[in-house]
């Protein structure tokens, strides 16, 4: 169910976990933890995926946010809990103050960020894919959180398709390399690919974010991760990133 979990502490813990395919309840193409509702799937194995997603993460199902996504620049800031009631917007970027909120973003090969500057209590989940990339998804997201009071920004890389593996036509590399040129890239079999990872890495740095961690898994070579780019029709996994207060009154 957990790929991999990561903790930013602060005078907030940050808390990070990205899913991967196994231990849901979907089945055949979409097997078995997907997260998302667009794609096909069942969407009461997608409800029942998702709650046992909050009950691992210690949070309440009401209390994870996802999002519409569309590939744009579009973010949207939860500013309470009672804004998780309304319908799901179209956007590709979350941010937060509130803790105890679980901020999602889904992917199959895009590159999810997940930020957070615990001393000033802001975090955020952004979905840049190569179209996000490209128009500046990151940018918008970083400029957010620094309006909100963030100034020591970490961000945290998951797991995406890499540039071995993102083959594309070169008219196409051409053009995304013209807005980032860290982003023109070769596969493996030495034709024209992009890095969205690289480039988002890139535009994390130049706006002053630390980076913590940095996925070194393919999606599209992992079985254990779903990708478009190995089987179109699939599911997709999530990154999700909480804050919450350190509790001086218990002990572990």
């Amino acid at each position: 169910m957990l790929h991999s979990r990561f903790v930013v502490p602060g005078r907030l813990k940050a808390h990070v976990a990205f899913t991967d395919r196994n231990g849901g309840y979907s089945n055949g193409d979409f097997s078995s933890f997907n997260l998302a509702r667009h794609v096909g799937d069942n969407d009461e194995l997608v409800s029942a995926n998702r709650a046992a997603l909050a009950q691992v993460l210690g949070l309440s199902a009401e209390r994870l946010s996802f999002v519409s996504q569309v590939h744009g620049t579009d973010v949207r800031t939860v500013d309470s809990v009672e804004a998780l009631r309304d319908s799901p917007v179209e956007a590709d970027a979350q941010i937060t103050t509130t803790p105890g909120v679980g901020l999602a973003i889904m992917v199959a090969d895009c590159t999810p960020i997940m930020l957070a500057d615990t001393e000033a209590g802001v975090i955020a989940a952004i979905h840049p894919g190569r179209p996000g990339m490209a128009a500046g998804i990151v940018d918008t997201t970083v400029a957010q959180m620094k309006h909100l009071g963030a100034g020591d920004i970490h961000a945290i890389i998951g797991p995406s398709v890499c540039p071995r593996c993102y083959e594309v036509p070169e008219s196409l590399r051409d053009e995304v390399a013209a807005i980032e040129p860290v982003a023109a890239s070769v596969s493996a079999t030495g034709t024209p690919a992009i890095d969205v990872a690289g480039a988002v890495a890139e535009q994390l740095r130049r706006a002053g974010v630390s980076i913590d961690h940095f996925s070194r898994t393919c999606t599209r070579e992992s079985d254990e991760l779903f990708s478009y780019r190995r089987q179109q029709r699939t599911g997709r996994f999530a990154g999700v990133v909480w804050l919450q207060e350190e509790n001086h009154t218990t002990h572990p």
